[in-house]
């Protein structure tokens, strides 16, 4: 089997699996990456979120964490549900979480489809070394992204399909195996800034750049200290992540509709009002959560979280 036949047997597998895009790129030292991100690093742009600095070697350069890599094969797998996401963007009287993590934790979905997918590769091609991962490790899975044609980054620093929108999470394989490589897709942003306009804390410090120690997913997911107070208004009702630039961005009003049901909003998530949320005990926490990404934050932190946006939802 050629290249090429590799290549179009792994997608139309991907494709097979669920996932709604599939790109091929080679596994080479990401150059102008780490130059932007050691810049950004030194800027103290991550906070506290003191373990983006570690393994900045192995972050930039795929060889180096998995040793005799050639290629990268990224995945998208779209969590789009337009029936649900447009009354949720709209709801401003409840506490409200992200969309992403509405569903099961997309960790176990898509590593359950790519560990499918490196199976089928390996047998088809008489063998095959590697990982996969999905948001784990040192990984810059945008930048992957990018570079197999899946999508362009947003100046909101998602990444962006013209037939998915930014509703979708990344995952990687990580292989020896050599393939026929994709290119990256053009920028279509234009003049657009509704995501730099809309975003409360002026997170989005510049097109294409974040300052993640000002964003709100920042303060209700990785901050394990008290939320200072000057941003407690602007958390609106978010008591876990943030979607606004995402809901303000034109290309998710195209965006179709994903095809995985795991990772669909559960109803038990969606709609409940302050009360509900300030009565929730250490024991419904763990059973609403146990395989969903809030869990991420912990009891405490969602705590933390809805204290902070009481105010906002009873004024």
């Amino acid at each position: 089997m050629n290249k090429q036949q590799l290549t179009d047997a792994v997608r139309a597998e991907a494709s097979r699996l669920g996932f709604e895009g599939c790109g091929f790129s080679k596994a080479m030292f990401l150059e102008d990456e780490a130059r932007r991100l050691e810049s950004w690093l030194l800027a103290g742009k991550h906070g506290k979120m003191h373990w983006m600095e570690n393994h900045f070697d192995k972050r930039v350069d795929p060889t180096k964490l998995v040793p005799g890599a050639k290629s990268v094969v990224s995945v998208l797998c779209s969590y789009h549900q337009p029936e649900l996401f447009a009354s949720h963007a709209a709801d401003e009287s409840n506490p409200r979480i992200s969309k992403y993590a509405l569903g099961e934790d997309y960790h176990f979905v898509l590593k359950e489809k790519l560990f499918e997918l490196f199976e089928f590769t390996r047998k088809l091609n008489g063998g095959l070394e590697g990982r996969i991962f999905v948001d784990s490790a040192p990984v810059m899975d945008k930048a992957w992204a990018v570079k197999s044609g899946l999508g362009w980054m947003g100046k909101h620093t998602n990444i962006i399909s013209r037939k998915a929108g930014s509703w979708f999470f990344l995952g990687e394989m990580i292989v020896d195996a050599e393939f026929v490589y994709d290119s990256p897709t053009t920028d279509h942003c234009g003049s657009c800034t509704r995501c730099i306009d809309a975003c409360p804390t002026d997170a989005i410090t510049e097109p294409y750049t974040v300052d993640g120690s000002k964003c709100i997913s920042y303060f209700t997911i990785e901050l394990r200290e008290e939320i200072p107070a000057e941003y407690h208004e602007k958390l609106g009702n978010w008591i876990f992540g943030c979607d606004i630039c995402q809901d303000v961005c034109p290309w998710n009003r195209k965006a179709a509709s994903g095809n995985e049901p795991r990772l669909m909003a559960r109803d038990e998530l969606v709609g409940h009002d302050l009360s509900y949320w300030e009565e929730l005990d250490l024991m419904e926490f763990r059973r609403l959560f146990k395989k969903n990404p809030v869990k991420r934050t912990k009891f405490e932190g969602i705590q933390r979280n809805i204290k902070a946006v009481r105010g906002n939802l009873k004024s």
